[in-house]
This record gives structure tokens, sequence and C-alpha cells, in this order.
């Protein structure tokens, strides 16, 4: 039997108005947040060179951060739902 996904994940939720900067301001799915996140972080490059888990903020991202210059990424994905109500 398939296993059902978890609907909170799955619920499309507003961003703040920090976060839709980063992924735009319609509303998202966590999942869908946490793609274009990665996918904006590739593209600029924010991702750390020796430790990869690592994501060094810019400017936009420092303010869905909380201020940090640098965190990994599961302290992204907490920091992340902050900005998704």
């Amino acid at each position: 039997m398939a296993k059902k996904a978890n609907a909170a994940f799955m619920k499309p939720l507003p961003p703040s108005e920090k976060l839709a900067e980063v992924v735009g301001s319609k509303p998202l799915p966590r999942t869908e947040v946490v793609k274009k996140l990665w996918a904006y972080i590739k593209k600029n490059n924010l991702q750390d060179k020796k430790n990869k888990r690592n994501i060094n903020a810019d400017a936009a991202l420092k303010a869905v951060f909380g201020g940090k210059a640098t965190v990994n990424m599961f302290e992204m994905t907490k920091l992340v739902s902050k900005h998704l109500s």
C-alpha cells in the first residue's frame, strides 16, 4: 500500500515578505520552498566550498536566516519554517 504524503508538508503556505524575495510571493508547499531555496543557493553559488552542508547567506538569505551569515542545511529548514504561516 502506498504511503500517504504528509498533508502538512504539501499544504501551500504564503511566504513572509523576506522569504518572498527569494522564492516568490505565491503560496507554496514546504517541499517547493526548500527546492526553490536550493535553486537560489546553487544559482548564486552560496553553498560553502569546504563544507557543502553549510550555506553562506547573501543579503536576501540573511534576512530569512535571522541575520546569520552561515547556516547548515538542517538549521535552514528550521529557520525557513518561521517564514511560512
